[in-house]
């Protein structure tokens, strides 16, 4: 273990085990969250940051929720460190802003991403999952992960953003070294590669406009003026990050879980409108992202001094599953009707939220309709892989024709 600071206690200093950027074949949510939930309400991850750097873990999910509201002490503004990687200071938008910057992007983008304009996705969105499941339905088996959790997602994503289905490869490979490894050259790479891409496309919309997400974004207005091109890009760069892991991840999560709970994956074949409750409690156990702070203040928090600068981690694993807040928490009831923490809470609640309760809802009514009963494949282990959006990274799954 590197050198503590000097504010941490020894006692409170451990490895975080949800962000290690490795895969095990430990269940995360039935072996490690509640072990984890046994222990202080805070404590320091001597490695939650991509390159190994510490930062506090908050586990309570009350607490979560007043630092999230805390806009005056804890700020968002460079903690993916993207731009800082590349020597440059460009903002995530709206991630990386701070009120009461952040409430003018974000009132402009809340009637792109409202519920009624999702819905009206509804249509394509069906159509693409349609596509993929057809290309297995009659196989018996698929790899789940690699056959449809990741294709089908990203494909709304190039859909909206008006981009190629030829380049989805390609950009799950930026992906991969933006979020998924603790080599920051790969990640130094990954970031000037996409930002490259991303400004050659919002070129190519500001010569020939469409009705894509880029196209609107040129299009929007902040206190009376449009948007400068590095705030179009910040937002691109946002859509980027967003579409092509967290849901991804959230459909192999659910899925794993109904392919090892027959039970659960009867009782919404038998009532398919209950796919909606049911969908926000599976958001709720297996909550899969962890994002961050950073302490503008010097602040005590049961008895710990977090320091101006230090990172805090936001794990929504942890506060979806606090014991505090959900009674048996590792149960999965369709009729919990959880307030849970998955999409954040507060001023920075997941922006694309409505689309991705949209792509979850259909995803789990198509594959449902066309497959019969499913299961994980005989003997097979599946590999959890812990970093800071925690996914599955194989699913075979198998049915009798």
């Amino acid at each position: 273990m590197s050198q503590l600071p000097d504010n941490v206690p020894a006692d409170l200093a451990m490895t975080f085990p949800l962000t290690p950027r490795t895969a095990t074949t430990i269940n995360p949510y039935t072996d490690i969250i509640p072990r984890l939930q046994e222990g202080p309400p805070i404590f320091w991850g001597t490695d939650v940051f991509p390159g190994r750097q510490g930062g506090w873990v908050v586990r309570r999910a009350e607490d979560l929720r007043k630092i999230y509201a805390d806009t005056e002490n804890f700020h968002k503004r460079g903690n993916t460190g993207f731009a800082a990687g590349i020597g440059e200071s460009w903002d995530i938008i709206p991630t990386e802003l701070d009120p009461p910057r952040h409430t003018g992007f974000r009132n402009a983008l809340n009637p792109v991403f409202s519920p009624k304009r999702m819905g009206e996705l509804d249509g394509k969105v069906r159509l693409r999952a349609r596509e993929y499941i057809d290309r297995f339905k009659d196989k018996g088996s698929c790899d789940f992960v690699k056959d449809f959790a990741v294709p089908f997602p990203v494909s709304i994503f190039l859909d909206l953003l008006g981009l190629p289905q030829e380049e989805m490869q390609q950009f799950l490979d930026w992906e991969f070294s933006l979020l998924h490894t603790d080599d920051m050259e790969d990640r130094v790479q990954g970031t000037r590669a996409v930002k490259a891409y991303l400004l050659n496309a919002i070129d190519e919309r500001r010569r020939t406009p469409g009705d894509d997400l880029i196209s609107i974004a040129l299009q929007l207005e902040v206190d009376g003026r449009k948007w400068s091109p590095e705030e179009v890009f910040g937002h691109c760069f946002n859509l980027y990050l967003g579409g092509l892991d967290t849901v991804s991840a959230n459909i192999g999560l659910h899925f794993f879980h109904l392919a090892t709970n027959p039970a659960h994956q009867n009782q919404l074949r038998e009532n398919p409108a209950g796919a909606t409750l049911a969908i926000e409690e599976l958001l709720r156990a297996y909550a899969a992202v962890t994002t961050f702070r950073i302490c503008t203040h010097d602040i005590d928090l049961y008895g710990v001094n977090i320091r101006a600068g230090d990172r805090v981690a936001m794990s929504t694993p942890l506060g979806s599953n606090d014991p505090e807040a959900f009674e048996a928490p590792t149960e999965v009831r369709f009729d919990r009707r959880p307030s849970h923490l998955t999409f954040g809470y507060g001023p920075h609640r997941c922006l694309g939220a409505h689309l991705a309760r949209r792509e979850l809802q259909i995803a789990m009514q198509e594959m449902l309709a066309a497959l019969p009963e499913f299961s994980v494949e005989s003997g097979f282990e599946v590999p959890f892989y812990l970093s800071n959006i925690i996914h599955v990274d194989s699913l075979p799954l198998i049915w009798n024709r």
